[in-house]
């Protein structure tokens, strides 16, 4: 048998902290009971060798001569013969230990205010939210490493709510990539009841398992990160059933509190032809964000219910410009937007992100260690050409991105328009050493300004 298609190897090899897995069934050794490993290294779980013996009784079973007389399989090929199947190698699936450590050291968790500070060199403004999720997340993290049975510290599961482009993802991939754990981001749009077509509730876990590269212990003190959960909201005025909206809500509680999951392993569905292992997700912090379309409205016309005449009552139309409105948040306003109550109770830490400003747009281009126009130079700077900006050009991008109402995302849309040309002419001429980027060329009414190797200022027009 080529090494290949060996399934697992025989006792002498096989690691202490590995189940072995079914060829056959798949399933490890926690779920089948104790295999029989039979020549070739291969191990089969009872039920399924009762079944090879059945199928012998039945018609007789081909490549009967072997050693010792002892009835065996000969090669996969005879197992596929009788309808078993030659499935790839399976994942390897670790036992579980009878009195499990804190996988998670809290001395390598750092500080809040740490937290912050290195959020703040990715990410521009937000201060109130990088402030909430970097206590969040440190008292998270204080509660898995806590021994004490009697005091139990609840999890602090979070809820962010924001305008697109505000910077939501952004924030959680680099809260995970700081804190170096598996982070897992999944969409709520893709999420259905169970039945129906679509991902299962347990995809999201299946998808932290992977991140941590099948290691349930290190999955186990993960973050996952549900976007778009407003897309959940319960459908008003509907008359089919509501497979991916309150159904899944409701499918979601038991992982948010705590619960044992099955979940595939190298998979992202369950079959009979993939292992499965359990997760629990007691101590997962799961983070949901949204843009919550037109919770604005329900926002004011709750502020707006009471109104008055005179010279000191309270205008109906006072927060019509206000741009600010998602910091009023309450759960009645989440509530009336489709959100089910169980679901809002199990995300205690609920905070908003700022729309994005024009001044906030401008440090988003300028500040950040990997900022988008850092890396235009960054590209530049290997064809040997320096790329500046002027104070007029970094507003007038800001401005334009403005315009698309899309925040953040915005600007790349806009960089990437007018750097189109520079990219494709700058390696032409190897005389040019440096290029301005002027408000005229980002507003089409002029060209860049470059400057040829060897040459002082004043710049040519490009």
């Amino acid at each position: 048998m080529s090494e290949d298609k060996t399934i697992i190897t025989d006792e002498q090899n096989q690691p202490d902290d590995y189940e072995k897995v079914c060829y056959v069934c798949r399933r490890p050794e926690g779920k089948a009971g104790k295999m029989i490993t039979i020549p070739g290294n291969i191990c089969i779980c009872n039920d399924c060798m009762q079944k090879a013996f059945d199928q012998v009784n039945n018609g007789g079973f081909p490549h009967m001569n072997f050693p010792g007389g002892s009835i065996s399989i000969a090669t996969p090929e005879d197992l596929a013969s009788f309808g078993f199947g030659m499935p790839p190698q399976p994942k390897k699936v670790k036992k579980k230990k009878e009195n499990p450590q804190p996988a998670l050291d809290l001395k390598q968790v750092p500080p809040p205010h740490k937290i912050h500070a290195q959020l703040s060199e990715y990410v521009v403004g937000q201060e109130r939210a990088k402030k909430i999720i970097s206590v969040a997340v440190y008292n998270h993290y204080k509660r898995i490493a806590n021994r004490d049975q009697e005091v139990e510290i609840e999890k602090s599961n979070m809820l962010m709510i924001g305008p697109t482009g505000s910077g939501k993802t952004y924030l959680v991939k680099t809260l995970a990539r700081l804190l170096n754990v598996p982070l897992a981001i999944a969409d709520a749009t893709s999420l259905t009841e169970a039945g129906y077509i679509g991902d299962d509730i347990e995809s999201v876990v299946s998808k932290l398992l992977a991140a941590a590269d099948n290691d349930v212990e290190r999955a186990e003190t993960g973050i996952i990160f549900i976007d778009e959960i407003d897309k959940l909201a319960r459908k008003k005025e509907t008359n089919h059933r509501d497979v991916n909206g309150e159904s899944v809500q409701q499918g979601l509680l038991k992982l948010l509190e705590g619960a044992e999951v099955e979940v595939p392993v190298g998979a992202s569905s369950k079959n009979a032809m993939v292992p499965m292992t359990t997760v629990n997700t007691k101590n997962i912090l799961f983070i949901c964000g949204g843009a919550f379309p037109d919770l604005e409205d329900v926002i004011r016309t709750r502020l707006t219910k009471t109104s008055g005449i005179g010279f000191n009552a309270p205008l109906k139309d006072r927060f019509d410009e206000d741009g600010s409105l998602l910091r009023y948040v309450e759960m009645e306003d989440l509530r009336s937007f489709g959100m089910i109550p169980e679901f809002l109770g199990r995300l205690p830490m609920v905070y908003t992100l700022d729309p994005l400003n024009k001044e906030m747009l401008v440090k988003v281009l300028k500040e950040p260690k990997n900022a988008i126009l850092k890396q235009y130079q960054k590209l530049l700077a290997m064809d040997e050409v320096e790329l500046t900006f002027t104070d007029d050009a970094y507003e007038a991008i800001a401005e334009q991105a403005l315009k698309k109402n899309t925040g953040a995302r915005a600007l790349r849309a806009v960089i990437d328009d007018f750097m189109l040309d520079i990219m494709y002419e700058i390696p032409k001429d190897d005389n040019i050493g440096k290029v301005v980027i002027t408000r005229e060329y980002i507003e089409h009414t002029g060209g860049p300004l470059i400057q040829l190797r060897g040459q002082e200022l004043p710049l040519l027009q490009g």
